[in-house]
């Protein structure tokens, strides 16, 4: 099934999932789209089928809290960020619920974290105005860029090669790195016309690497041209007045760019022109924080302090 404009818009609600009494902070599919991680503000991590739609287990990190959850390259390990007692990284073992390492390093929270698409590698950002660099086999951070002169705190992401990294800061400037010769500095660097409104809290590459998408506190959102940074779209409509985190994502064809809202619907524009395709309403009472499609198959999950998986409802036209 292809998705187009006619499919998206035919999108709804198929289940809705109250395991969390907090606000649900991060979603991430497993590659194969089969599992869906959530982590929340109530100190839980949870685990979906996608293809049963239901949740599979629910794993607790009480005492470090728990957020940015992402899968590793094995489907039972993740790594996430804390927001209680320090700002460690952490590498946890699904299986058993046992951690395998700490990152440690950073002195204040971490706000940006991916996981290399092609090895164990890993980077972060934090506001303490660093990034780091990290692979999972070492406790040790492999690369460290001070950024003291930063205004925000960093955004981060690999390309989806993972060859190349790219690090937005001062919500102004991103900045693009070889992996291999980080440490000589930028290859390529885009500045933006600041807006001091708005900070950006998020940085994602299309699956194809040709864009790069940047999220903010405020009602706009930026495509660049991931080759020459010139901003190819801007897309606006979604409600954000109360600077929150509200996740952005790709479709995994890079047609269109799915937004949550302060409204709790979710938002589509076209990557083609920046029009909003459609505005989808489901069953979430509060500010839809999160908003990703699956990898693989046509569903969406989004997220406030419920779950929702949404299908189509029409067929392919």
């Amino acid at each position: 099934m292809k998705l187009t404009e006619h499919v998206l818009k035919s999108f709804k609600v198929a289940k809705v999932f109250r395991e969390n009494s907090g606000t649900i902070n991060c979603l991430d599919f497993w590659p194969t789209g089969e599992t869906l991680i959530s982590s929340s503000e109530d100190d839980s991590l949870v685990i979906y089928d996608c293809k049963d739609g239901k949740p599979k287990r629910t794993l607790n990190s009480k005492k470090y809290g728990c957020d940015l959850i992402r899968y590793t390259h094995a489907p039972n390990a993740v790594l996430h960020a804390s927001n209680k007692t320090d700002d460690t990284v952490r590498y946890l073992s699904l299986h058993d619920n046992k951690y395998l390492r700490y990152f440690q390093g950073h002195t204040k929270r971490v706000t940006s974290l991916d996981m290399s698409p092609i090895d164990d590698s890993f980077i972060s950002g934090s506001v303490d105005k660093t990034v780091r660099l990290w692979d999972l086999r070492s406790p040790n951070c492999q690369g460290l860029m001070y950024l003291n002169q930063a205004l925000t705190p960093p955004v981060v992401s690999f390309d989806p090669e993972g060859l190349i990294f790219a690090v937005g800061m001062d919500s102004q400037h991103v900045r693009l790195y070889d992996l291999r010769s980080f440490d000589k500095g930028p290859f390529a660097t885009f500045r933006l016309v600041r807006d001091p409104a708005v900070e950006w809290t998020s940085l994602k590459f299309s699956r194809d690497g040709k864009l790069i998408l940047l999220s903010t506190n405020g009602s706009n959102m930026y495509m660049l041209d991931a080759f020459h940074g010139n901003i190819l779209q801007t897309f606006v409509g979604h409600l954000n007045t109360k600077k929150l985190k509200l996740e952005a994502s790709f479709t995994p064809d890079g047609q269109f760019v799915l937004s949550g809202s302060q409204d709790g619907k979710v938002h589509a524009w076209s990557t083609e022109h920046g029009h909003r395709v459609a505005v989808l309403e489901g069953s979430h009472p509060g500010p839809t924080y999160c908003v990703q499609f699956n990898p693989r198959s046509m569903m969406m999950a989004t997220a406030c302090s419920n779950v929702g998986f949404w299908l189509p409802t029409v067929e392919e036209e």
